[in-house]
């Protein structure tokens, strides 16, 4: 996603949001166009605001312009470039109390991920597992696996989150 198309669609939000309310905000992350744009539609359609990108690059810059307003980063591990893992550690070193679900087709990484006490999500999944869980995590206050951490803001600008 483009900076410009970012900024349409946080204006459509914004309009949209203001006739009829969010559950929240989400910072969606999957490399895959047609697994992306079902699950943001999904995702809307149930009241959510959703920031959608392709790679941890593309969702770093939604991320840093949105400081403070995203509920949960819902990504897939397998990302080009950087592990969706990798990238829900640097958001976490970033902000403790951002919720993150991870997502794998890979029941290996499932195992893993679990075996961390890392929130996850196995694919395939249906629409109503997916409401269910991002609902129980936005809504859901602290997790069962939620670790307890100082909150610190980095320093913006041309920096990353790393």
């Amino acid at each position: 996603m483009d900076a410009q198309a970012a900024a349409r669609d946080e204006r459509t939000w914004q309009s949209s949001a203001a006739e009829e309310g969010t559950a929240g905000t989400i910072l969606l992350v999957e490399d895959e166009g047609f697994v992306r744009e079902v699950t943001r539609e999904v995702l809307r359609s149930a009241g959510y605001h959703v920031l959608a990108a392709r790679n941890a690059i593309e969702a770093e810059r939604a991320y840093v312009q949105l400081w403070g307003e995203v509920d949960l980063l819902l990504t897939d591990v397998i990302l080009p470039g950087e592990t969706g893992s990798s990238f829900a550690g640097r958001l976490r070193l970033a902000n403790s109390r951002l919720k993150i679900l991870l997502v794998t087709g890979y029941p290996e990484q499932m195992r893993l991920l679990e075996t961390e006490r890392e929130e996850c999500l196995a694919k395939p999944f249906s629409t109503r597992e997916l409401l269910e869980r991002v609902k129980q995590m936005i809504a859901g206050g602290e997790l069962e696996h939620e670790r307890e951490q100082l909150e610190v803001r980095p320093a913006f600008g041309n920096a990353s989150l790393a």
